[in-house]
């Protein structure tokens, strides 16, 4: 995101608390008091209390999270490029003939492996990145750029963010970035959730620290902050499947609102992510339905 005059608390997020004499040490929480966001942040906890106060969360909350899992991974597929319909992706078992199969089986991995990183991430985000991205792209992209930033000269292959036109950062400030923001989660912040998840899946489109994946890896961490912060802890929220219903006009339109670093901007994605997350509440409470009437 690019730093801002304007910006709230006077920083963009990937600053270290350090880097802003005098300015506030927790400057994602300015963020939550945005015009639109406080609504955002309140219209996504009113969903998300629907779906778990569903009955058939209390004896089959496994099996909703599975299928949000499963559906979630298909939105992250679907926004990479691997549109492939749900049963398509229900029914295979070999995601390595062609490169939307190598999509859809990185979308499916990063899925399974976001709900067993909460230890990891709230030590060391950076660790649980470099392991996303492992398991995105291990065996399919070039083993040494595999896991770590890009180094300068490196290729980024992101045709998706391509598309919006945005500035691809410097390794070096890619890592003072990333840096910043690690510090920032790992001190803790008063900012909502819905608001840290934004910023940073905002951070990590907006930046490409890999070579590879970092569309599904940026999601994937989305989700480890839901999960992490409470808001969502049995992960039944799919948020990737609203942000493929909305649709790539409106996802890169929002990114690049981010990528501003002006506080309409940011407000703009943190709404798009909030209205995203919707969605895929929506989505879980159909297949609770679907549940209780013995359909599913």
């Amino acid at each position: 995101m690019a730093t801002n005059a304007d910006t709230p608390a006077g920083l963009h997020p990937g600053d270290t608390p350090s880097a802003a004499e005098g300015l506030s040490t927790d400057p994602l929480s300015a963020l939550g008091a945005l015009p639109g966001v406080p609504e955002a942040v309140d219209a996504v906890r009113q969903a998300v209390d629907k779906v778990y106060g569903h009955r058939v969360m209390r004896r089959r909350s496994d099996e909703v999270a599975s299928e949000a899992a499963l559906r979630g991974a298909r939105g992250s597929a679907a926004l990479a490029g691997a549109d492939w319909p749900l049963e398509e992706v229900r029914r295979r078992s070999d995601f390595t003939a062609d490169e939307q199969a190598r999509t859809v089986g990185a979308a499916l991995r990063l899925t399974a492996e976001a709900g067993q990183l909460l230890g990891i991430w709230r030590r060391s985000p950076m660790q649980a990145l470099a392991r996303l991205h492992l398991v995105a792209a291990g065996g399919v992209a070039d083993d040494a750029t595999v896991g770590r930033p890009r180094l300068a000269g490196e290729p980024v292959d992101e045709p998706l963010v391509d598309a919006a036109e945005l500035d691809l950062p410097e390794p070096f400030e890619v890592t003072a970035r990333l840096d910043g923001l690690a510090a920032l989660l790992v001190s803790g912040t008063a900012a909502p959730a819905l608001v840290v998840a934004a910023v940073v899946h905002g951070e990590l489109l907006s930046l490409r620290p890999f070579g590879s994946f970092n569309g599904p890896v940026a999601r994937a961490a989305e989700r480890v902050v839901l999960v992490g912060s409470g808001l969502d802890p049995k992960s039944i929220c799919p948020a990737e499947v609203g942000y493929a219903e909305l649709g790539t006009a409106a996802y890169l339109g929002a990114l690049e609102g981010y990528a501003s670093g002006t506080p309409e901007g940011m407000a703009v994605w943190i709404g798009h992510c909030g209205r995203a997350l919707e969605l895929g509440v929506r989505e879980s409470v159909a297949v609770c339905e679907a549940m209780q009437r013995g359909a599913a």
